[in-house]
Parts: structure tokens; C-alpha cells; sequence
């Protein structure tokens, strides 16, 4: 078995809607975001994947949550932006793209991370 994973990092506004503290304000993070691929076999090349390829997809998907404000996105209306959600959001994304597609982690700040997966 092989897992490869690339990072990527994005800076957006949230909220968290009904929390009791704090966090119910509008605040930003910068978020780290990790997506995993898992393969049993390499291909013709060796690779388990093209790195460039999943890169290209994982930033195409950032560039729609950096430096906005999730709350206000569809996906976000009906899910509380919490970094949970925002794995969800990326993982559901990506794997359109790249069926390899294993989990996606995301920090939020940097000792603070959820990852999504589906078995």
C-alpha cells in the first residue's frame, strides 16, 4: 500500500454559529490542509499518483475558501464552518477529481486539526 499526501494553506473568516464562547464572533485562521491518496499499486511510471495533478485539484478547490468569509458560501450556510465541515467540504470536492482520494486534514491554527474520510 502507498499514501502520498500534499499540503496547501489558505486564509479565510469564519464563525461558529451558536458556540458559547468566543468563536461565535467573526475571527480568521490561517488553515493548513493536508489531502491523502491511497493506492496498492503503482502505475506504469512508479507513481501512485501525479503530484502536480492533485496539487492542481486541491488548490482549485482552495482558491474557493481563501480570503473570504466561509460562512457566507452555500456549503457553509448549511454547515457550520468548523475546521470538521471544512474537511468534509474539500474531501467531497476533491474526490470528484481524484477518486484516489483517501482523507483530508485541516489544521486550524497549528496544534488543532480534524480529517475526513470515508471507509
Amino acid at each position: 500500500m502507498f499514501e502520498l499526501s500534499i499540503e496547501t494553506i489558505f486564509s479565510a473568516a469564519h464563525q461558529v454559529k451558536g458556540y458559547p464562547g468566543d468563536c461565535a464572533g467573526v475571527h480568521g485562521h490561517t488553515y493548513r490542509i493536508q489531502a491523502r491518496v491511497k493506492v496498492k499499486k503503482l502505475d506504469k511510471l512508479g507513481m501512485a499518483t501525479d503530484f502536480r495533478y492533485l496539487q492542481q485539484e486541491l488548490d482549485s478547490i482552495v482558491k474557493q475558501l481563501d480570503h473570504t468569509n466561509l460562512n457566507a458560501l452555500p456549503f457553509f450556510k448549511k454547515h457550520n464552518a468548523t475546521a470538521e465541515w471544512i474537511a468534509v467540504f474539500i474531501y467531497k470536492q476533491l474526490k470528484k477529481k481524484v477518486r484516489k482520494i483517501h482523507s483530508v486534514t485541516v489544521w486550524e491554527g497549528s496544534e488543532n486539526a480534524a480529517t475526513y474520510y470515508e471507509t
